[in-house]
C-alpha cells in the first residue's frame, strides 16, 4: 500500500500553533485544542515544560485525544469539572471570516471546545491562510452535534433551513460518535448570510446539543502561510 503523502500545510499549522505558546505564561491554566493545528500548540507545551522554560502548567482539554495526546507528555491536567477558569486557551478553526466568527467542529469536539471558549479569559485561533474565507459556509460544512434520539427530527428541521446534511462517518463507515455520545450532522449551507440569526435558530432548538458556529469569541487569530506567520487582532480588544 503506497505511504500517504504527508500534509502538505503542516509546516504552516505548526508555525501558527508555536507562535501562539508564546503568550503561555508560567503559572497558567491552559485550555489545550482539537484537531491537526492545535496539537501542535499542546506538543509544544509539553517540550518547553520538559525544558522547564514554562513551570505550573495545568491543561485543559477539549476532547479525549487531546487529554490523551496531553498525559503521554506529562502535561499536568485539570479536573474534567474544570473548578478554576481558564487562563488562555489555544484551538484551530475550520473557517474564520473577517470579523473573527468561526466555524468549528471538523475534529469533531466541538461541544466541548465551545465549553473551554466561553471559559476562557482569551482565546487564540490558529490557522493556516486557507482557513480564511469572506464569508463563513463558503468552504466548510457547518457541524452540528445532535442528539441520537429523535435526530432525523433535526436532519429535517436543518434541511428546512436550507441546508444539505450527511451523517458524519468514521474512515470505517461506521457512525462517528462524540466524546459526549452524539451525533454529527455536516450541513451544507453554502455562504451564510447571517450567521447571528442562523447560531439562534441552532441554539433554540431542542434535539441540537451544539453547533460549530463560534460568535464573537476569538479575538485573536495567528495564520500562518507562505507570507508567514500573522496575529490578527479584533478591533478594540
Amino acid at each position: 500500500m503506497p505511504k500517504q503523502a504527508p500534509d502538505p500545510r503542516a509546516k504552516f499549522k505548526q508555525e501558527a500553533a508555536e507562535a501562539a505558546v508564546q503568550f503561555v505564561q508560567s503559572g497558567m491554566v491552559v485550555g489545550l485544542g482539537t484537531g491537526t493545528t492545535a496539537i501542535f500548540a499542546t506538543r509544544r507545551i509539553g517540550e518547553l515544560l520538559r525544558t522547564r522554560q514554562l513551570k505550573e502548567i495545568t491543561g485543559f482539554a477539549t476532547s479525549q485525544a487531546t487529554f490523551d495526546e496531553a498525559k503521554r507528555l506529562r502535561i499536568p491536567m485539570m479536573k474534567t469539572t474544570m473548578p478554576n477558569k481558564v487562563d488562555l486557551t489555544i484551538d484551530g478553526a475550520d473557517e474564520v471570516d473577517p470579523q473573527f466568527n468561526l466555524i468549528k467542529g471538523g475534529g469533531g469536539a466541538l461541544f466541548r471546545e465551545k465549553i473551554v471558549a466561553q471559559a476562557s479569559d482569551r482565546e487564540i485561533i490558529v490557522v493556516d491562510d486557507s482557513k480564511l474565507s469572506d464569508r463563513l459556509g463558503t468552504r466548510f460544512s457547518l457541524p452540528v452535534e445532535v442528539s441520537a434520539f429523535g435526530w432525523l427530527s433535526q436532519q429535517r428541521f436543518l434541511e428546512s433551513l436550507g441546508a444539505q446534511t450527511s451523517v458524519r462517518k468514521k474512515p470505517n463507515g461506521a457512525q462517528y460518535v462524540t466524546d459526549s455520545g452524539n451525533m454529527i450532522l455536516d450541513c451544507k449551507f453554502g455562504p451564510i448570510a447571517d450567521v447571528v440569526d442562523l447560531a439562534r435558530k441552532l441554539s433554540d432548538r431542542a434535539g441540537i446539543v451544539e453547533h460549530g458556529l463560534f460568535i464573537g469569541i476569538a479575538k485573536d487569530v495567528i495564520v500562518a502561510g507562505a507570507d508567514g506567520v500573522r496575529h490578527l487582532q479584533k478591533a478594540g480588544s
